[in-house]
């Protein structure tokens, strides 16, 4: 039994098709990246696993049960977090006291371990609105992490960060999910980094699941190849 599953996701809006029975599945201390063009269905993927988005069909499991109809506040406090591609810090407080409030809502007061790793020691007593971009995603992640959650989602984590930034955010989650026995979804659209990080990797395109493997084979698939990575394959 895996941890975390989408079986057979569907959402339409009418006879528009955003996904089409799509199958995923994610495990402890696993980092499973999903790519695929715009417009492929990702971040409606993620909504519809963290329950923003009803399902047309299908079902979301967790540990076996089936959490389709569960809302999303349910899903966070049985262990399913997620983020979002546009940061959701406070701006008007500090780091440190963002952290603490969702420490103490999710059942984690000492949140120095994910300090030290996304290294926010030095801004902790700064209001985020004079943080770097780079280091709100870092408090936004640090806030889906906070609470040792069994699943997290990761909408499109490196969303406006630099190559180099990008790349050692990717590191980071790699690292803290494995550690942490946490099971990932991650979103992105840095190909390199998500091969280069993730155990496994699925493609979307047009609300369809291509196909799911290790980086090595998927990079290598010719139907992936035409459709989302040409000649950067």
């Amino acid at each position: 039994m895996n941890l975390f599953e989408g079986r057979d996701v569907t959402v339409r809006y009418g006879a528009v098709r955003a996904l089409e029975g799509v199958d995923i599945s994610v495990d402890p201390g696993v980092v499973h990246g999903i790519i695929g063009p715009n417009g492929a269905g990702k971040s409606t993927f993620i909504d519809a696993l963290s329950g923003r988005r009803r399902l047309s069909r299908g079902k979301v499991l967790l540990r076996g049960d089936d959490i389709s109809k569960r809302s999303v506040v349910w899903r966070r406090h049985h262990g399913v977090s997620r983020s979002f591609q546009k940061t959701s810090v406070f701006s008007s407080m500090t780091v440190r006291d963002q952290l603490d409030m969702v420490g103490w809502q999710n059942g984690e007061p000492d949140v120095s371990e994910i300090v030290d790793v996304l290294d926010l020691g030095p801004v902790m007593d700064t209001v985020c609105s004079e943080i770097a971009y780079g280091t709100q995603r870092s408090v936004d992640l640090a806030m889906a992490l906070i609470g040792r959650p069994d699943v997290v989602l990761l909408d499109e984590p490196c969303a406006g960060l630099v190559a180099s930034e990008s790349i050692r955010t990717l590191e980071h989650i790699r690292y803290l999910c494995q550690e942490r026995e946490v099971g990932a979804l991650v979103v992105d659209h840095n190909v390199e980094g998500i091969f280069g990080t993730c155990d496994v990797v699925s493609v979307l395109n047009l609300g369809q699941l291509l196909t799911t493997g290790e980086p090595a084979t998927v990079r290598k698939d010719p139907a992936v190849i035409e459709a989302y990575l040409g000649s950067a394959a």
